[in-house]
């Protein structure tokens, strides 16, 4: 999301700017997320649960989730060093490296080299708020136990390539929801929404015909 500010931005904030697109889909309506969008999505269902008649997550990336469990069920410091790595190459005036961390953090080491160069341009151009997406997901003060009032049907998509970052809050968020079908695949990362779509849209589609 292209959202310039001189400020923190909060998934509260997140919600709010995303507003005008869920009044125009009416309600009941169903909400679904990848990644840091799937944080989002969560934040949405929590603040008007009446109004999402169900909700499909691809692994979403509410880490604050795992930075509060007691006892730990993972961990979360591959990505707490993409994003120092990432920040560093930013302060040094060089988005390109700052996308090559993140990106292959997600995807794979050279998965940034092997992109073409016209689909380079715009995610180093977004990369610039990597530490605004940091400090939202980190910090999100929300405790787990709040995740327990969504009672409406919840798809779970998790990769089993996925790195563990994404992996621990997998393990940390869906025992506490109500009404959830946790899916794993093999051969999936964080990114198949992009890498295997059709596969995930056929999940999603199922699931949403279901409900």
């Amino acid at each position: 999301m292209d959202w310039h500010s001189n400020r923190e931005i909060s998934l509260r904030d997140e919600v709010s700017f995303i507003e005008p697109a869920l009044a125009k889909a009416g309600e009941p309506f169903s909400l679904v997320g990848h990644s840091y969008g799937g944080a989002v999505a969560l934040m949405a269902a929590l603040a008007r649960p009446n109004r999402v008649r169900s909700l499909v997550l691809y692994e979403p990336t509410l880490f604050s989730l795992v930075e509060n469990q007691s006892p730990p069920v993972g961990n979360v410091r591959g990505i707490q060093e993409a994003v120092r790595l990432a920040s560093a190459a930013l302060d040094a005036g060089d988005p390109e490296a700052a996308a090559e961390h993140f990106i292959d953090f997600w995807m794979g080491a050279g998965t940034w080299k092997a992109a073409p160069t016209a689909r380079r341009g715009p995610i180093a151009e977004s990369v610039v708020n990597v530490r605004r997406w940091a400090h939202a997901l980190f910090t999100e003060p929300t405790p787990a136990s709040a995740f327990a009032a969504l009672e409406m049907p919840v798809l779970y998509m998790v990769g089993k390539e996925s790195p563990e970052s994404a992996r621990a809050v997998a393990r940390a968020l869906p025992p506490i929801l109500a009404n959830v079908r946790v899916v794993e695949v093999q051969g999936w990362g964080h990114m198949a929404p992009i890498t295997h779509s059709e596969a995930v849209n056929a999940q999603i589609a199922a699931f949403v015909r279901e409900i």
